[in-house]
């Protein structure tokens, strides 16, 4: 790890010198004997901690105190002030300041405080992060399915999930990449650092660049303060790169020196930060023909491929759609304070003849739309979206749709045409099936097309 930033900002040289032979030895220690100028070296560096002198020539401590708050990254404060008072104190105290120590003080005192400070700032970094995270803290429940291919899954992840082995997970957009890196953070024993994830696909390079490792003020234009990057926020925990087979040459480059260092410098930093993550990277390409295609570092992609887990779409495990069906519902009726039991059958054909080019996530978009619209205890059909009902009637393999399932279906679509094409006349239709009236009645009741889908009349 590297040494912490400190910032003393005090008008006393002799203070000032103290305080930086006493403690370059265990922090990068900066000072400043102005105030202001102070506040400049806080926007265009990361801190972890500032020892403030209440009263300053040029500026008071309480506005460093405030500009302080505004910052985007949490710096911990001590004052330090020669003309004590117990209002002076409880005042900083009460503006965000972590200790108060009075003029003369012994360098033994002052890193003491220093130590109890940081180990707060840290504690109460932790607790941010798993309470920000609690609701996200799961078990391998959280991978639903019984799919085969998806046990294996369950198992693999089992397997790795304690050791800081770099993983590569490959499957299609929507398959649930993302959830299965939380699974492997949160079952192992990073679990209490924190996960981040990011899309390096969506970004140009110098925004991923900036997310990733973080800058300095002035960087780049608009980089009015310093910023920590991904890899330093997440230290102990795990970074999740999704889609980084569509990542430029250049990044590959700087997150491969950074993979064999664990080094990485901020952007528009002179100083290295050392940091220690376990890299969880997916891909929805088919990254061995970038590598011949030399888009994509084959050195790179050994050193994340340690091991490769890889996700079937949801059209090869239709099996599992009515489980996912039930979870996203139940997921919902909270959501929406509904109680919906499920979907009914001719829905239920639906979801299961249509193709889910989008897998896991559209599924779970479309129940979402279902519970939505849905103003009785059951899905239909009405309720999904029109890219699912559109899909049109599709024959099923015999292992996946029984005798009875098929020739609902094939009823059901065959009654739809039928009155599309009569515009709705029943007395027609009955004529054309060669069935009476009342037939036409009973099946459009029993396969539940309603008027949303066809305009019958007399």
């Amino acid at each position: 790890m590297s040494k912490k930033n400190i910032l003393i900002i005090d008008d006393d040289v002799e203070i000032l010198e103290l305080l930086q032979d006493g403690l370059s030895d265990e922090y990068n220690v900066k000072v400043s004997s102005k105030g202001k100028y102070g506040v400049e070296l806080l926007k265009g560096d990361i801190y972890e901690l500032c020892i403030l002198d209440l009263v300053l020539p040029d500026i008071s401590g309480l506005e460093i105190l405030e500009e302080i708050k505004n910052l985007p990254y949490d710096v911990s404060v001590i004052i330090i002030t020669g003309y004590p008072t117990i209002e002076s104190a409880v005042k900083t105290i009460k503006e965000g300041a972590s200790d108060f120590v009075k003029k003369p003080f012994s360098i033994e005192e002052i890193k003491y405080i220093i130590q109890k400070v940081l180990k707060e700032k840290e504690m109460r970094e932790e607790f941010q992060s798993l309470k920000s995270h609690l609701a996200e803290r799961f078990n391998f429940s959280g991978i639903i399915g019984k799919n085969k291919k998806i046990k294996e899954v369950v198992r693999l992840i089992q397997e790795i999930a304690p050791t800081d082995a770099f993983i590569l997970i490959t499957g299609e957009s929507g398959t649930g990449k993302e959830l299965v890196a939380k699974a492997i953070h949160y079952n192992s024993l990073r679990k209490d650092y924190r996960f981040v994830a990011i899309n390096c696909g969506a970004l140009p390079d110098t925004l991923l660049e900036s997310e990733l490792f973080g800058y300095r003020k002035g960087a780049f234009t608009g980089a009015s303060a310093a910023k920590k990057g991904l890899f330093e926020v997440a230290d102990g925990g795990t970074v999740f790169l999704d889609e980084i087979g569509n990542t430029s040459e250049s990044f590959q480059s700087k997150l491969l020196r950074f993979l064999d260092s664990g080094k990485f410098y901020p952007l528009g930093g002179t100083q290295s930060i050392k940091t220690n993550v376990r890299i969880i990277s997916a891909t929805n390409t088919i990254i061995e023909n970038k590598i011949r295609k030399k888009e994509f570092r084959e050195d790179l992609y050994y050193r994340l491929n340690v091991v490769r887990i890889e996700l079937p779409p949801l059209r090869e495990r239709r099996e599992d759609i009515p489980l996912l069906i039930d979870h996203f519902i139940s997921l919902y009726n909270k959501k929406y304070e509904k109680d919906i039991k499920g979907v009914s059958l001719s829905a239920m054909e639906y979801l299961m003849n249509y193709s889910w080019p989008g897998n896991i996530r559209e599924l779970q978009n479309a129940i979402e739309h279902g519970v939505i619209l849905c103003k009785s205890d059951e899905i239909k059909p009405k309720h999904l979206p029109d890219s699912v009902k559109e899909s049109g009637f599709k024959k099923l393999s015999e292992e996946s749709l029984s005798y009875k399932r098929a020739k609902e279906a094939f009823e059901r679509e065959y009654i739809v045409k039928l009155l599309k094409n009569v515009k709705g006349n029943i007395t027609e239709a009955s004529k054309i099936a060669g069935i009476a009236r009342q037939s036409i009645y009973d099946k459009i009741n029993k396969l539940d097309i309603k008027k949303e889908r066809v305009y019958y009349t007399e």
